[in-house]
């Protein structure tokens, strides 16, 4: 079966960064309100639909195509959490701090958080994950004329990092070992062109995104140093949603044994995953 060939619901994009109103969702929506639709003991924020918070772009895991269609490898996992609840999948792009704080789930803006997000013991004070759908590393984008190596090589220039991630917090972490400046971008897009045009002298990001973004900045940049952190992604849940916590985690688990997350995994990250 090739997955480009497999029915895909269509994705709904609502830009609601500051005024919920604007996404045609009251904040109580969430509250457990039965006329919301439910589906295997699922109440959803509105009645049909899988209301997805995410954060663009994010590509290889959720952006945009040439066509304005949200598409990646998040997107494509949670239509088949849509497709065994029978509704639709709409999406929400919004800032990624309301989505890493739980602010987004808790007040009903969406049911289920797709970004790419890695699970730590912080978020899951405020947040119900998935099981890890992904394991992730953090990775160092230097120009290719560079001779930067590591962080010790950064030692008085500028480091860009993405405001409210983990590569933020690695960079934060190590930041005497790099002497350097960090500079935070409220997106991948900023930090990336920050790269590009030589406002910052390295980029720190997730390893996935920046292979993808070395596709459309070719021979402009290079991957100088992988830091395993041991992350993994999680698909983030209002705390109390144990109903579609449990829906998630069957459906996640069903596409890895009959070879679905295997093929989604290939189309969007370019390899088989190791198992």
């Amino acid at each position: 079966m090739q997955l480009k060939n497999r029915p895909k619901i269509a994705a709904v994009v609502a830009v609601c960064a500051l005024a919920l109103a604007a996404c045609g969702s009251d904040s109580s929506a969430g509250a457990g309100d039965p006329s919301a639709g439910s589906e295997d003991g699922v109440t959803l924020v509105s009645a049909g639909k899988l209301t997805v918070c995410t954060h663009l772009p994010y590509a290889p895991f959720q952006f945009n195509d040439d066509s304005g269609e949200t598409v990646g490898f998040d997107i494509d996992l949670v239509d088949l959490v849509a497709e065994r609840l029978g509704a639709e999948q709409t999406i929400i792009d919004t800032p990624f701090e309301g989505i890493k704080s739980g602010e987004d789930m808790a007040t009903g803006k969406c049911d289920i958080a797709a970004a790419g997000m890695t699970i730590t013991e912080d978020r899951k004070e405020a947040i119900l994950f998935s099981e890890p759908y992904f394991d992730a590393t953090q990775a160092l984008l230097v120009p290719n004329d560079s001779a930067v190596k590591d962080l010790a090589g950064l030692q008085g220039k500028k480091l860009g990092a993405q405001s409210a991630t983990t590569g933020l917090d690695y960079a934060n972490a190590n930041a005497e070992d790099c002497g350097c400046e960090i500079v935070e971008f409220q997106d991948l897009a900023s930090q990336t062109q920050a790269l590009m045009t030589g406002q910052v002298d390295a980029a720190i990001n997730d390893l996935p995104v920046w292979t993808e973004a070395l596709k459309t900045n070719d021979g402009k940049a290079k991957i100088a140093a992988q830091f395993d952190t041991g992350e993994q992604y999680g698909l983030g849940m209002k705390l109390d949603n144990t109903a579609l916590k449990t829906v998630v985690d069957e459906v996640l688990a069903g596409a890895k044994a009959d070879g679905t997350y295997d093929e989604i995994y290939t189309e969007w990250i370019g390899e088989t995953p190791q198992s």
